[in-house]
């Protein structure tokens, strides 16, 4: 039509309020920092994964197909992680969805049985340390390389979600959602997930008043009333902008953050079996 422009942005639905378009969807997500999360109209029927993406893989003949997924990247404190998980064909766990859809006590439950079941798994840990010095974006990205570069078994192929990894020389696919579409890219969700909330359940009893235990590092209240009263500690990310213009204010005599957190990844690679020796990331 003359003079019609299109538009980048979804279709509004008139029946609908402004708030409610402007949202979308949303499903009950506990792991997501508002306890709610949106659900494009595409994908609203896949929210159990499925192995569809991996079989097409597996019929152009990569065999070891890795889904790798991150975890912690929107938080004031704390590593961001990721992990990397080969699946066995056509085998997932019962109840398998993107972390940030689950019970805490389902993740678990997962957790094990993915780690007991997966032909291959590995987890890797960026500090606030790297993450302030390089940005977010390229620690998430340095994360996901390492895990895949630690697996035991070498990939032939990765699934990752919305981001590729330009420093790995392995085919890759790249998807939307793709934690809530592919089957192994939600374990690797759900492992990451669960590692780094183990760690900052454990730096919560070394820097209390944060509340660092149920928020995980995330800028809930009583997070940010944490800041507010105690200032900063060695494990929040300066860079970002809560904490940019804080102090420490010396209640912490600790060692540094980074170091820290590859203690606490050092004790989960000994559990995993699959990783030999991790090494301090920076």
């Amino acid at each position: 039509m003359p003079g019609a422009r299109r538009s980048s942005f979804r279709i509004e639905d008139p029946g609908r309020s402004p708030s409610a378009t402007r949202r979308g969807p949303t499903v009950f997500a506990p792991g997501a920092p508002g306890g709610r999360l949106e659900v494009a109209a595409w994908h609203r029927e896949r929210l159990d994964p499925d192995f569809a993406e991996e079989r097409i893989l597996w019929s152009r003949g990569y065999r070891h197909v890795a889904g790798i997924d991150e975890v912690g990247r929107g938080c004031l404190a704390g590593p961001v992680a990721a992990a990397a998980v080969i699946l066995p064909p056509n085998w997932k766990p019962r109840g398998l969805r993107d972390s940030k859809l689950l019970k805490p006590e389902d993740r678990r439950r997962l957790d094990v049985e993915i780690r007991g079941r997966a032909i291959a798994w590995a987890i890797a840990f960026v500090g606030p340390e790297l993450i302030d010095r390089i940005n977010i974006l390229q620690a998430t990205l340095l994360a996901s390389t390492l895990a895949a570069a630690r697996l035991s078994i070498r990939p032939d192929a990765l699934l990752l979600d919305a981001v590729s990894l330009p420093e790995v020389r392995v085919h890759q696919r790249v998807l939307v959602s793709a934690d809530r579409l592919c089957a192994s890219v939600a374990a690797a969700s759900v492992i990451a997930k669960v590692a780094r909330d183990r760690l900052m359940e454990q730096m919560d009893e070394r820097y209390p008043g944060y509340d660092l235990a149920r928020n995980k590092g995330y800028a809930a209240p009583e997070h940010r009333a944490g800041l507010a009263a105690l200032g900063l500690c060695p494990i929040h990310r300066l860079s970002f902008a809560p904490c940019r213009e804080r102090e420490q204010m010396g209640l912490w005599d600790d060692a540094p953050a980074d170091a820290a957190d590859a203690d606490s990844l050092g004790e989960q690679a000994d559990e995993a079996g699959a990783l030999e020796e991790v090494e301090p990331l920076d």
